[in-house]
């Protein structure tokens, strides 16, 4: 069995000048969703990067650290996004979908690659996946609450937020391609499945001017 050997604790000649935690977590990103998780290593990384190895360590403990890191970010920015949206302010249930929507047309919102890059990283780590399994559930909650608000009852508003969530993580798997005005002028007929009710043209047009 091959020894294990820690890793040197950086000195101050090592302090990187140019980059950041941010810098190697976006590294990370890029390899996670280029690659898969088993290609997240230091030293690729730092190829990448241009650094020196021991630069990793002003920034992370070790390596799992810095999955960690890449996992909150996925919870803070697709999970957080899409829940906070659920909540915005709607006068209708078209309008609280419309909202929800967002996530899936602005990439500052909700990341689809990061979203595809951690699933399919779940499926051989158990860990994860209960924390996957703990993000779908609060989601198709959030999703159920925002239909129970708008006079649902509680078990149309779980089918209709199931509903949501397994199209969108399918759409995600499958990993769809298609113009962006495309899928947002046929963003109307998707609230019109999901609800059951047709958005007003002042609903569509508020919309469509925030993408377009």
């Amino acid at each position: 069995m091959e020894p294990q050997t820690q890793a040197r604790a950086p000195q101050s000649s090592d302090r990187p000048d140019r980059q950041s935690e941010a810098d190697w977590l976006q590294a990370a990103y890029e390899l996670l969703t280029e690659a898969g998780v088993d290609a997240v290593k230091i030293m690729p990384l730092a190829k990448r990067l241009g650094v020196s190895r021991t630069s990793f360590y002003w920034h992370f403990k070790d390596r799992d650290a810095l999955l960690e890191a890449m996992v909150n970010r996925w919870e803070q920015k697709n999970t957080g996004n899409l829940i906070a949206r659920t909540e915005a302010y709607a006068e209708s249930i078209a309008e609280a979908v419309f909202n929800l929507f967002d996530c899936w047309i602005d990439d500052d919102l909700f990341d689809a690659p990061l979203d595809l890059a951690i699933r399919n990283w779940a499926r051989n780590d158990a860990d994860l996946g209960q924390r996957v399994d703990q993000a779908d559930a609060r989601r198709k909650q959030a999703m159920a609450d925002m239909f129970v608000r708008f006079g649902f009852d509680q078990t149309q508003a779980e089918v209709r937020a199931l509903t949501m969530l397994y199209t969108q993580v399918g759409y995600i798997s499958m990993q769809i391609e298609e113009d962006r005005e495309g899928r947002i002028n046929r963003m109307p007929d998707y609230i019109e499945v999901y609800t059951g009710q047709r958005p007003t043209s002042r609903e569509w047009q508020r919309f469509r001017a925030r993408h377009l």
